[in-house]
């Protein structure tokens, strides 16, 4: 048997990290087991769906790096699939026509709520015949469910899971203007994808009963079931925007690399052993879903910050340019050029050594591109006044004669200037990184004068000198 697993998200709003690590344990699985992940954007609710959201969990998990096998389906546009199916199941006797109407299902609901018994409808319409209705009166569709015994899920992550059958009434399948139910286009949907593994949320592990019974009644096999714990903040309390239940592009903006993030979300309810950074294949390898735990995860923000800031230690230096070089033409304020972007290449293998996020990366690479005059920060600009500011100055006819500009001669000259000044090498290297840089935190000075070349270096130390 082939493994078919679907991410089914509903176009309400943005793709949140919950559901972003719901599409990754899909993905993972569907991989480790060479089957296929299917994505279905879940639509029927035409008031709150939107183009908007669509696009975003598309590009969501695009960005992510999980992508799905075949085109994206839209339920929505199967209504007359699950339609059919509901006609299938009256024709079978396993469906009925419900003509109670509003007023009445209120006052059920009132009289239940008043005697403190469990709110559902009492299949008032069951085993009626339809010609005790009014002519023409509207009616919904309900499911016969099963009364007696108990339908029992075993799920991989849960364990065996038992409902007594008495304790669930008859659903709605199609609803009085004919449109089906979500729990009715669910199964449907499921069955002609040919899902053979459902992995969600356990918030959904309500839902697994009915469905189960629904699919079995449709004549078909049920899905193996697998209900992952909710995530919750690193207090413990239910996953909010305060502890980061943010959108996934909300992660890239603020400068996540995808890798990092997928990184982090597999662990949030799974692990192997005590490993903590692994690749996709590794992680490809490793998973199944039988191994995710069964409580709780908690995100913290800090934990993917510091994984993040692995990840972008050992990113390629090229891409590390591209990434932040729209931030840099944003918060800098200019267009880049191509020499610049020389140097941000060239300088990339230390700036990224301290950089957390790729937010953090273009703030401190923002002094390589700045044009010139490179604007000074208050420290910085009280690190070029009196004893500092003269010894600036009498190194830069010095400076002027190097003609092997690499780090190391320049290092070696600054040794030896300071050693002739009776000075000691910070009294040289905060002034040249004030002037070089635009502030006093940078990466080895050296470095950055020979990445800057000769010319831009005594330029920036000479417009420093002329203010």
């Amino acid at each position: 048997m082939t493994v078919v697993t679907r991410f089914a998200p509903s176009p309400t709003g943005f793709l949140h990290i919950g559901g972003a690590r719901t599409a990754l344990f899909n993905w993972l699985y569907a991989k480790h087991t060479g089957g296929q992940f299917l994505l279905r954007i879940e639509d029927t609710d035409r008031a709150r769906s939107t183009d908007e959201a669509i696009e975003a969990i598309l590009e969501g998990l695009k960005w992510l790096g999980l992508p799905w096998d075949g085109a994206p389906v839209f339920q929505f546009s199967r209504a007359d699939k699950h339609r059919a199916a509901a006609e299938q199941l009256l024709a079978k006797g396993k469906a009925y026509r419900c003509y109670a109407t509003p007023e009445e299902l209120t006052a059920l609901r009132e009289e239940q709520k008043a005697k403190g018994v469990s709110i559902r409808y009492d299949g008032r319409w069951r085993d009626r015949d339809p010609k005790d209705a009014p002519a023409g009166a509207p009616f919904v569709v309900r499911f016969k469910a099963p009364q007696e015994g108990e339908t029992v899920i075993h799920d991989l992550v849960q364990g065996p899971v038992t409902v007594a059958n008495a304790q669930l009434d008859d659903m709605v399948l199609l609803r009085a203007d004919g449109t089906p139910t979500y729990m009715l286009a669910v199964v449907v949907d499921d069955i002609d994808m040919g899902i053979t593994h459902v992995i969600r949320g356990d918030d959904h592990l309500n839902n697994a009963f009915r469905q189960y019974q629904l699919i079995l009644a449709l004549g078909h096999g049920a899905p193996v079931y697998s209900h992952i714990p909710l995530i919750h903040g690193a207090d413990g309390a239910k996953l909010s925007k305060r502890h980061g239940a943010l959108g996934v592009e909300a992660y890239r903006d603020m400068g996540f690399l995808p890798e990092a993030l997928r990184n982090y979300l597999v662990r949030l309810g799974w692990s192997h052993g005590d490993d903590e950074i692994f690749s996709d294949a590794q992680a490809i390898e490793w998973f199944d879903i039988k191994d995710v735990n069964r409580g709780a995860s908690r995100f913290d923000l800090a934990k993917l910050t510091a994984l993040n800031g692995h990840y972008l230690r050992t990113a390629n230096d090229s891409r590390l340019v591209e990434a932040i070089e729209p931030l840099l033409q944003k918060n800098v304020g200019y267009a880049t050029l191509l020499p610049t972007l020389t140097r941000l290449t060239r300088g990339m293998g230390a700036l990224k050594q301290r950089a957390k996020t790729l937010l953090d990366l273009a703030d401190s690479a923002a002094f390589y591109v700045r044009p010139r005059p490179l604007p000074l920060d208050p420290k910085a600009t009280a690190a070029v006044t009196g004893d500092a500011l003269d010894l600036l100055r009498g190194a830069v006819p010095v400076l002027q004669t190097i003609e092997t500009w690499t780090t190391q001669a320049l290092e070696a000259w600054a040794h030896t200037y300071v050693e002739q000044a009776g000075k000691k090498l910070g009294d040289i290297a905060q002034p040249l990184r004030a002037a070089l840089c635009g502030s006093l935190a940078s990466p080895p000075i050296f470095e950055v004068m020979e990445i800057l070349g000769k010319d831009e270096a005594l330029g920036r130390i000479q417009d420093v000198l002329a203010r």
